[in-house]
């Protein structure tokens, strides 16, 4: 008796939490702002500008992401309380193990629904890019910034994320000097805005025959991919265009002309680089695109900040502006920020970051 009042009270919770997540997603207006949608749909005009028929299609299908996701919930609690009433009449111990099971992975939907509650700033349902630039510590700071990399795509993948490498500047004998990645998919700067920082590695080196101990860094850049027009005043005078050959792992990898663009902005020193194209011009395109990117960003820190100088915002690669350390040979990775600690370096490096992620996003950093 007293576990079916246990699983009533539970049941009860679940069905609170899910009218305020109702409230606060709102799950009405979503479904009102759908049939909308679909009247829009029916009209011949809409149809006439195929731009706008893309556009509705995808807002619906991101609206209709949210209501599934309640509407699943909302139906595992309905047959979970169906089956616990035929438990009680029946007296059945199996089906009520089954319910118990079943309220955990109603607990687990719910908790995972609630931390898109975290989403709430302006540009944390975009895309966006990941800059890896190799810090002090030479060839050791190539080779972990390629950890890094490896890390960061490994998950978005366990996230159900698009991954793409813009650029990748190889270092002279390993690893990587820099590199960007887009990610693509639903809250993909929401995730990671938090992840700018410097990384700080910890290991007995593998590229020196004392195999003493080594420290290296790297940083990591996190800025959204803003599809409308950005108000950037960017001056011809203050960019300084490079052309170069891509770089690659050898034979048919290296392009043999001058593909690949790097722009600086001279006043602030930021830099950006595209080689994933065969074609120069859209190269060019895509470095610019993402200079204004990370100028647009900038620009919103020194809001933030209260007009505080563009420096405040650029890590220095060193001991400073740390996010995290990773001690390999003490099987140790720690956030700085948030204190969290985990042993299992592998699994990490393998991309399971959530844990760090989470708790820097619920602490508002």
């Amino acid at each position: 008796m007293l576990e079916t009042n246990t699983i009533k009270n539970q049941i009860n919770t679940f069905i609170k939490k899910l009218t305020d997540i109702k409230r606060y997603l709102d799950y009405k207006e979503k479904i009102t702002r759908i049939s909308e949608i679909n009247l829009e749909l029916l009209l011949p005009e809409t149809w006439k500008i195929q731009k706008n028929v893309k556009k509705l299609n995808k807002e619906k299908t991101k609206l209709n992401t949210t209501i599934k996701k309640i509407n699943t919930i909302e139906k595992q609690i309905k047959e979970v309380t169906i089956f616990l009433e035929l438990a009680i009449e029946t007296k059945d111990s199996i089906i009520l193990k089954e319910i118990i099971k079943e309220l955990e992975n109603i607990k687990k939907k719910i908790k995972t629904i609630e931390f898109y509650r975290m989403f709430s700033k302006k540009y944390d349902h975009y895309n966006c890019y990941i800059d890896i630039q190799s810090g002090s510590g030479g060839i050791e700071a190539q080779d972990w910034s390629k950890m890094l990399l490896r890390m960061y795509i490994k998950w978005a993948d366990k996230k159900g994320l698009k991954t793409e490498i813009i650029n990748e500047s190889f270092g002279e004998i390993t690893g990587i000097k820099s590199a960007t990645i887009k990610i693509s998919g639903e809250y993909a700067f929401g995730w990671l805005r938090t992840e700018t920082g410097v990384h700080r590695l910890i290991r007995k080196s593998p590229f020196n025959a004392g195999n003493r101990r080594h420290t290296s860094f790297s940083s990591t850049f996190i800025y959204p991919e803003i599809k409308n027009k950005i108000n950037v005043n960017i001056r011809l005078s203050d960019l300084r265009i490079d052309v170069y050959r891509a770089s690659g792992a050898g034979g048919q990898h290296v392009n043999r002309t001058e593909s690949a663009v790097r722009i600086t902005h001279l006043p602030t020193g930021i830099v950006t680089q595209c080689q994933n194209n065969r074609s120069q011009h859209k190269n060019k395109e895509q470095a610019m695109k993402q200079m204004q990117l990370k100028l647009h960003n900038i620009q919103i820190k020194i809001k933030e900040l209260e007009e505080k100088k563009i420096e405040k915002n650029k890590s220095d690669i060193t001991w400073g502006n740390q996010i995290r350390s990773y001690i390999l040979d003490n099987s140790k990775i720690k956030d700085l920020r948030t204190g969290i600690e985990k042993n299992d370096v592998q699994s990490v490096l393998n991309g399971d970051l959530d844990d760090f992620i989470e708790q820097s996003l619920k602490m508002g950093l």
